[in-house]
């Protein structure tokens, strides 16, 4: 995916600038799909010249006017083709699957700390993503329309965290040393 699309389909579903469009996208699709500030105003100025985004100067009292930017029919017939495009699954590169099939070269230790500090980081966004389920979307069953194709996204992220956090418990199972049982008395010993 491009970033591009990533920002038709945050603009389609409300306009705004490159700043409140920055703002919204950490909020949101940023949480699977990283972009920097100064990647979204570039691609905002590209799209633009491609005919895919209309833009509008409003005026702001005591500072410069902000370019608010919408969707052109050409945006959204973009999108459309995009949206109807298959998709692969995308194959993963994690370093840190690569250190834990390594564990046995180097300091087990640290390894076993690294991922219980993943595994809370995990748990940690897995309190927040349900944190927004439960104040933006308190009535799942009832949604429709791009509510629903929000929430199904944020289940995606649940899911994904609760998966992950369970994995990280796994392996520090997996690898923490065992402690040898005692060993029982020898026949006979008092």
């Amino acid at each position: 995916m491009a970033l591009e699309h990533a920002l038709l389909v945050s603009l389609t579903e409300r306009a705004g600038s490159g700043y409140e469009l920055a703002a919204r996208f950490d909020k949101s699709i940023g949480y699977f799909w990283s972009a920097t500030h100064q990647q979204i105003y570039r691609v905002l100025r590209r799209m633009e010249e491609s005919g895919w985004l209309h833009s509008e100067s409003v005026a702001q009292e005591g500072r410069p006017d902000k370019k608010v930017y919408s969707v052109s029919e050409a945006g959204r017939a973009e999108l459309a083709r995009w949206i109807g495009e298959p998709t692969e699954p995308e194959r993963e590169r994690n370093e840190f699957f690569v250190k834990v099939r390594a564990a046995a070269y180097g300091n087990l230790n640290a390894l076993l700390t690294e991922v219980a500090r993943r595994r809370d980081e995990h748990r940690r966004q897995l309190e927040l993503y349900r944190l927004i389920e439960k104040r933006d979307f308190p009535a799942p069953d009832q949604l429709t329309g791009t509510g629903l194709h929000q929430y199904l996204v944020l289940r995606a992220g649940i899911r994904r965290e609760i998966g992950s956090a369970e994995w990280c418990d796994e392996v520090l199972e997996a690898l923490r040393p065992k402690t040898p049982p005692p060993h029982p008395p020898a026949p006979g010993a008092d």
